[in-house]
């Protein structure tokens, strides 16, 4: 008889834990569902007061013709260009100064740190006074460098963090062990840590890339042209001043939702570890 109540009660739990996760599900992806069906429906459809969730007429030729009204191609590739170069040089940057923290000790590191977590509470709204500026006088607003600039410096903060953590994971017995057999300390970082620190670096790119590539209010302040706006930016053509094109509208937001999607399922692999190695030590 006990062994039978055990029974009802794990599966009841099982149950309950089931419903819950499918709610969650649910509730998560439901908005990305209407924005998908929206995205298939006619403007007299999207209007009209007796419309349903599910289109009447599956319109995939709005996928098609969002190519000809906009240059969807365009944007695309100067997302790819800002979301990559700021990770590139928020890499390069990052490595080093994580490297350091993680593995030497000078006066002022903690109040450094401290400077560190703080700073990734700034919204880039929040300075888009300070930014417009600054780029105005660098010569860098209306392009793609001033943006590939902000986001890797945007990006900075959480990249060292996020790296430090992961270093600080790794022994250093092992680059130890390096310098004896002949490596100097660059070269031990990268025959020997970098390597083994794989996973968190990968999450790290991962991050990085998805901040940059999501990016909209600087690039809506400091882009103007519209073959360099990126696609965040410039799928807002379809909304006009008096009339909004929501299934054009929807139908670029699942574009720029794919990249995004197939990079998380190419790598997910390395998520969980590369996480769990970046918050070890703080």
């Amino acid at each position: 008889m006990n062994n039978l109540t055990v029974n009802y009660s794990k599966l009841l739990k099982r149950i309950v834990l089931y419903f819950v996760v499918v709610l969650i599900c649910v509730v998560i992806l439901y908005p990305y569902f209407v924005m998908f069906t929206t995205a298939l429906k006619s403007r007299s459809e999207i209007f009209s007061p007796n419309g349903a969730v599910f289109p009447k007429d599956w319109l995939w030729q709005n996928f098609v013709d969002i190519w000809k009204l906009a240059p969807m191609g365009k944007y695309m590739i100067n997302s790819i260009c800002i979301a990559g170069g700021s990770t590139i040089i928020a890499m390069i940057c990052g490595i080093p100064a994580a490297y350091a923290l993680a593995r030497m000790k000078f006066k002022g590191q903690t109040a450094f740190l401290g400077f560190i977590i703080v700073s990734q509470m700034f919204a880039p709204v929040v300075l888009l006074i300070g930014i417009y500026k600054v780029m105005q006088t660098m010569g860098l607003t209306n392009s793609l460098w001033g943006l590939i600039f902000i986001n890797a410096a945007f990006n900075q903060a959480f990249t060292i963090w996020l790296l430090r953590g992961t270093f600080m994971s790794i022994s250093a017995e092992m680059e130890q062990a390096a310098t004896i057999d002949g490596c100097n300390r660059v070269q031990a970082m990268i025959k020997v840590l970098l390597p083994v620190a794989a996973p968190g670096i990968v999450t790290t790119l991962i991050f990085i890339f998805i901040n940059a590539w999501n990016e909209f209010t600087v690039a809506l302040c400091l882009i103007s042209t519209e073959t360099i706006k990126p696609l965040t930016v410039g799928i807002n053509i379809f909304n006009g001043y008096n009339m909004i094109e929501w299934q054009y509208l929807f139908a670029g937001s699942i574009f720029a939702i794919i990249p995004v999607v197939i990079l998380f399922m190419s790598i997910e692999k390395h998520l969980t570890s590369g996480l769990t190695a970046g918050g070890v030590k703080g």
